[in-house]
């Protein structure tokens, strides 16, 4: 699709990509905050969290453009059209991605639309979900008794017309996350298996991570497909396949439970430290 431009009309506004984390608001960046703040217009994805959705300002013009699988508010086309409408009429746009827009976010796709449209931009990296999922279930990515090296891939693609090269991906001394790869679970676990992965292989899949409703299904790489059927499973969830998975028992600190009980302090100190984080970057900026 052709992006389209406002003929004679000069873009006066700019766009900030930001990474809004894996969930929990208080993995939000300082640098994130502070663009929201002053954010004309915010295009936010499914996956943003209401307590981050709830930092944009009042009069801030708000429009959903989520994905999740098998249920598309926006075209890719029709995201990145607005992104350069908005910057044409707006001052300050802010396009919100669920962890970090460069991870699995389509971040570039909607920044070479920008580029094509003449328009300014920057990027607001996030914790990308893999980091946040990991570091809440208490499972290390990398450990040198267990794995040496970590790899990221998106599931979420037509596997069987688009084949993936899982020799690659079957390393035992290897970390595999797998993105949006839920729906796919059966051909995640038979291409692992052909290409000699263990059947033992320690997996989990974590649901809506770094959140009160964080779940942690652990099993093995034989029993993936029915550890992604499981109906308490809820979207987003994201799998960790490898031997570290093991250190998941010990080294799990996330507590949802405490969290769900403390929640109405933890929203009244939340609020105290975005007031008083508002008044101190007024105060810088001023300055």
């Amino acid at each position: 699709m052709e992006i389209v431009t406002l003929p004679g009309q000069r873009a006066g506004g700019k766009v900030w990509l930001v990474g809004a984390g894996p969930g929990d608001v208080e993995l939000l960046t300082l640098k994130a905050y502070r663009i929201l703040q002053s954010a004309d217009v915010v295009l936010y994805d499914a996956l943003v969290s209401e307590d981050i959705m709830a930092l944009v300002p009042k009069d801030a013009e708000k429009i959903a453009v989520g994905k999740r699988a098998g249920k598309h508010r926006s075209a890719q086309d029709e995201i990145n059209q607005l992104l350069v409408t908005k910057a044409f009429t707006k001052q300050n746009v802010v396009r919100l991605k669920g962890g970090d827009p460069f991870i699995f976010g389509r971040g570039g796709e909607e920044l070479q639309s920008l580029v094509e449209s003449g328009l300014e931009f920057e990027v607001v990296p996030g914790i990308t979900a893999a980091s946040g999922t990991s570091a809440y279930a208490g499972i290390p990515l990398t450990h040198r008794d267990y794995a040496q090296g970590v790899t990221f891939i998106t599931g979420h693609c037509q596997l069987e017309s688009r084949p993936m090269d899982w020799n690659s991906y079957a390393n035992p001394n290897n970390t595999l996350v797998i993105y949006m790869g839920i729906l796919n679970a059966g051909l995640i676990k038979s291409g692992l298996l052909e290409a000699g992965r263990n059947i033992d292989t320690p997996v989990a899949i974590v649901s809506k991570a770094t959140t009160q409703d964080q779940r942690c299904f652990i099993g093995t790489l034989g029993e993936l497909e029915r550890l992604a059927s499981n109906p308490a499973l809820k979207m987003p969830a994201l799998m960790i396949i490898g031997e570290v998975v093991e250190l998941a028992d010990t080294l799990n600190w996330f507590k949802p439970d405490s969290m769900q009980h403390d929640s109405v302090q933890n929203q009244l100190l939340h609020r105290e430290w975005a007031q008083g984080l508002s008044q101190t970057l007024k105060a810088e900026l001023a300055h």
